[in-house]
């Protein structure tokens, strides 16, 4: 990736969590101040990275898939954040997967060069962005998915007349039933892939699927071996002439010690992994269903790296706090946050033991706490957050901070 285009982005009185009332300053210049988070120029809520949880994390995902020959494509869909992504690339990533066609203009933006959109796409003019973008950076890839004949007639209209560089790369999904998108048998896959190899400059690279919605090991086991046998049948068609071998990509940070076990190092065809929300993790979902839990690892291989710290604006009854943070800055779709550390007034700290947040509003969390942990207006209390993707887009500017609390950097995200 090129030089981060996100440092230049202003700091003003837009941005949420800073109280930056004057002329405007780059994100570069305010991390260049080495402020403290608890006497800089922070407001409440303020949503912060913790550098120490972003490193570990961005090994611990770099290393597993080294040692189990898997390619590694995390989702950008995580935090959109060019600050991340090129952390990623730069610890080994093979490329970075997206979710729709803005977000794989974004990334390219940032300067990523292979990307994969995990998703359908039927914009030809998107495909045809593609092709060009190829043309111009040979050294650019972009794949993307296709589950119905519609999808093969998208890539024939956007390559139509298409008379050089590199087109983009198509994979078959496969889904399950019930389920969302993707074919639903090998014969449908076959079908769809003898079709895009009939598409003019279209490239067959392989077939891909998401384990995530299935409920257990074992269905996930299934699938998997489904999507293998899938890339086998695509060589013994003959789609891949010459020797080549198509990729199998799966996705999910449930189940990735499953995809290693069952597709690690294959010969047969190229495993992508597409990860995404491990770089942060979590204090909620990814922290119960990690699969660091049940690996040699430990789970204490991956750490929660987003810290939600909001001030306590009331204490109107005995056992309820009222925090000044709600549906505004933390995502609730699969928990709600989970209290960390409660910081008093006078700066002490401690854990914030026994406190649970009951309910949101837009700007306030209802919070049950223990009458002896002495919870008062004025301390400031951090949170954990389940799910961190849908945390993200609610913050365009988030300071990282070592575990000094000196803020050492600011990330951008563009949602």
């Amino acid at each position: 990736m090129s030089d981060r285009a996100d440092i230049a982005e202003p700091v003003d009185w837009r941005t949420k969590g800073v109280w930056w009332p004057g002329e405007p300053v780059a994100a570069a210049d305010l991390a260049a101040r080495r402020d403290r988070l608890f006497d800089g120029p922070f407001t409440w809520p303020l949503l912060v990275l913790r550098e120490s949880a972003l490193a570990r994390n961005t090994a611990a995902l770099a290393g597993f898939t080294r040692r189990h020959g898997l390619l590694f494509a995390p989702h950008g869909k995580t935090s959109m954040a060019p600050a991340l992504l090129e952390r990623q690339l730069e610890a080994g990533a093979w490329g970075i997967t997206v979710a729709t066609a803005n977000q794989a203009l974004a990334v390219r933006r940032f300067g990523v060069r292979r990307i994969l959109l995990a998703n359908e796409l039927l914009e030809p003019e998107v495909i045809r962005w593609a092709a060009d973008e190829g043309a111009a950076d040979p050294g650019f890839e972009f794949l993307f998915y296709v589950d119905s004949a519609e999808g093969v007639a998208a890539l024939a209209r956007g390559l139509e007349g298409y008379g050089g560089g590199r087109p983009p790369g198509v994979l078959v999904e496969r889904g399950v039933p019930g389920g969302r998108t993707g074919a639903r048998t090998r014969a449908r896959v076959l079908e769809l892939a003898r079709a895009l190899a009939r598409v003019p400059g279209g490239v067959l690279s392989g077939v891909a699927g998401y384990e995530g919605p299935l409920s257990g090991a074992e269905e996930v086991r299934g699938f998997l071996r489904d999507l293998r046998g899938d890339a086998a049948a695509l060589v013994e068609a003959g789609l891949f002439p010459g020797g080549g071998r198509p990729y199998v990509s799966v996705g999910g940070s449930a189940w990735f010690d499953l995809v290693a076990e069952e597709l690690g190092g294959m010969a047969e065809a190229v495993p992508v992994l597409r990860s995404g929300a491990y770089i942060t993790h979590d204090d909620g979902l990814y922290r119960r269903v990690t699969p660091f839990n049940r690996l040699p690892e430990g789970g204490e291989a991956l750490t929660g790296a987003l810290e939600l710290w909001a001030r306590i604006v009331s204490a109107p009854e005995e056992g309820l706090a009222i925090a000044g943070m709600g549906r505004r800055d933390a995502g609730y779709d699969q928990d709600l946050p989970v209290p960390r550390v409660l910081r008093r007034a006078d700066g002490s700290a401690v854990a914030a033991a026994g406190v649970e947040v009951r309910k949101f509003d837009d700007q306030h969390a209802y919070l049950d706490v223990p009458p002896e942990l002495g919870v008062r207006p004025g301390d400031l209390m951090s949170f954990g957050v389940s799910h961190p993707c849908t945390t993200f887009d609610k913050w365009r500017s988030i300071p990282v901070v070592d575990d000094a609390d000196t803020v050492v950097d600011v990330v951008a995200t563009y949602f």
